[in-house]
């Protein structure tokens, strides 16, 4: 039997360089790889593309809807890793752990890759909506903290060059309030309307940590932190790569860096019975980018969930 041919379109980006990371010791595929000075060939691209079983789209926004046009059959399979089709038609959502989407991300021949922010962010709050506690009107605040190797090349160049001050610490971004991320947080949520949402991108390379915080009297039956936590425990049971830590057992400070390196997640709720701390400790190029592809592949290509990925 031939293995599966997995070709990633836009290698040398972050997110691409990791996803190749986690495949190039892989005995069960075959990569397909564009020579260099080819990579921006469409006429090269769109042969591997359509000699690929699977795809992965490492690309800008449009440079994505551009690479879905390439593939002229009907057997490769597309993970698109960009903001571009994380609510299209006819797009499985990338997040098997959340109700029903496994079962899609199997079936499909077009899966879009969930955003860093927004994987935090749905991991707690998805559930809740689903369980009818939090109201699909309720209105959400949260903000999340990156690393800098969330901002590609560019930005990895800034904070590892010669830094001018404010790289130093902690910078605030999206002032608009009109973050990329926005529209999946919303429809994959269920939600009615878009949260109150703030990035703040740091001087550390990568790791992620997502808060979201609630007033419990405004939850449909005023659970507390504790009954929330149970609650999200009991949604998550079973799976590999989304925990979530048993109420009061987390250590008095938490760092965004310290899931860095590991492709699971997992979700810690502090709190008591008036207000509640919903929060997702993570690896943005993990769980929140290319781990998360990944996993997709191996669901979609019938491997082991975890195969290839950091979860030790």
């Amino acid at each position: 039997m031939s293995k599966p041919k997995v070709y990633i379109d836009g290698k040398e980006g972050t997110t691409g360089l990791q996803i190749y990371e986690r495949l190039s010791a892989r005995q069960d595929i075959e990569l397909l790889l564009i020579d260099e000075d080819k990579r921006k060939d469409a006429r090269e691209r769109g042969k591997l593309l359509n000699a690929a079983d699977l795809a992965f789209l490492c690309l800008p926004d449009q440079a994505a809807r551009e690479a879905v046009e390439l593939v002229a059959n009907d057997h490769t399979r597309i993970i698109d890793a960009s903001t571009a089709h994380r609510t299209a038609p006819g797009w499985a959502y990338g997040f098997p752990e959340l109700k029903g989407r496994r079962d899609g991300i199997l079936a499909a021949r077009r899966v879009a890759n969930p955003g860093c922010h927004a994987t935090g962010f749905l991991s707690g709050v998805a559930p809740l909506v689903e369980l009818g506690v939090l109201p699909a009107d309720y209105p959400l605040t949260c903000y999340s903290l990156t690393g800098y190797s969330g901002g590609g090349k560019k930005m990895i160049a800034q904070y590892e060059g010669e830094k001018t001050p404010d790289l130093f610490s902690p910078r605030t971004y999206g002032l608009n309030l009109e973050h990329k991320h926005l529209p999946e947080m919303t429809a994959q949520a269920g939600l009615t309307q878009p949260p109150v949402f703030c990035p703040v991108v740091d001087d550390y390379y990568k790791g992620m940590e997502t808060v979201v915080m609630l007033h419990n009297r405004l939850l449909r039956g005023a659970p507390t932190a504790r009954d929330l936590c149970d609650m999200l425990g009991a949604y998550y049971e079973g799976q590999t790569l989304v925990h979530v830590a048993p109420f009061g057992e987390h250590p008095a400070q938490l760092a965004a860096n310290a899931m860095a390196g590991r492709d699971d997640l997992t979700l810690y709720v502090c709190g008591d019975g008036a207000r509640t701390a919903v929060i997702a400790l993570f690896d943005n190029l993990g769980k929140g980018a290319s781990g998360a592809a990944v996993q997709n592949m191996n669901l979609m290509l019938g491997f082991a969930e975890t195969a290839g990925l950091n979860v030790e």
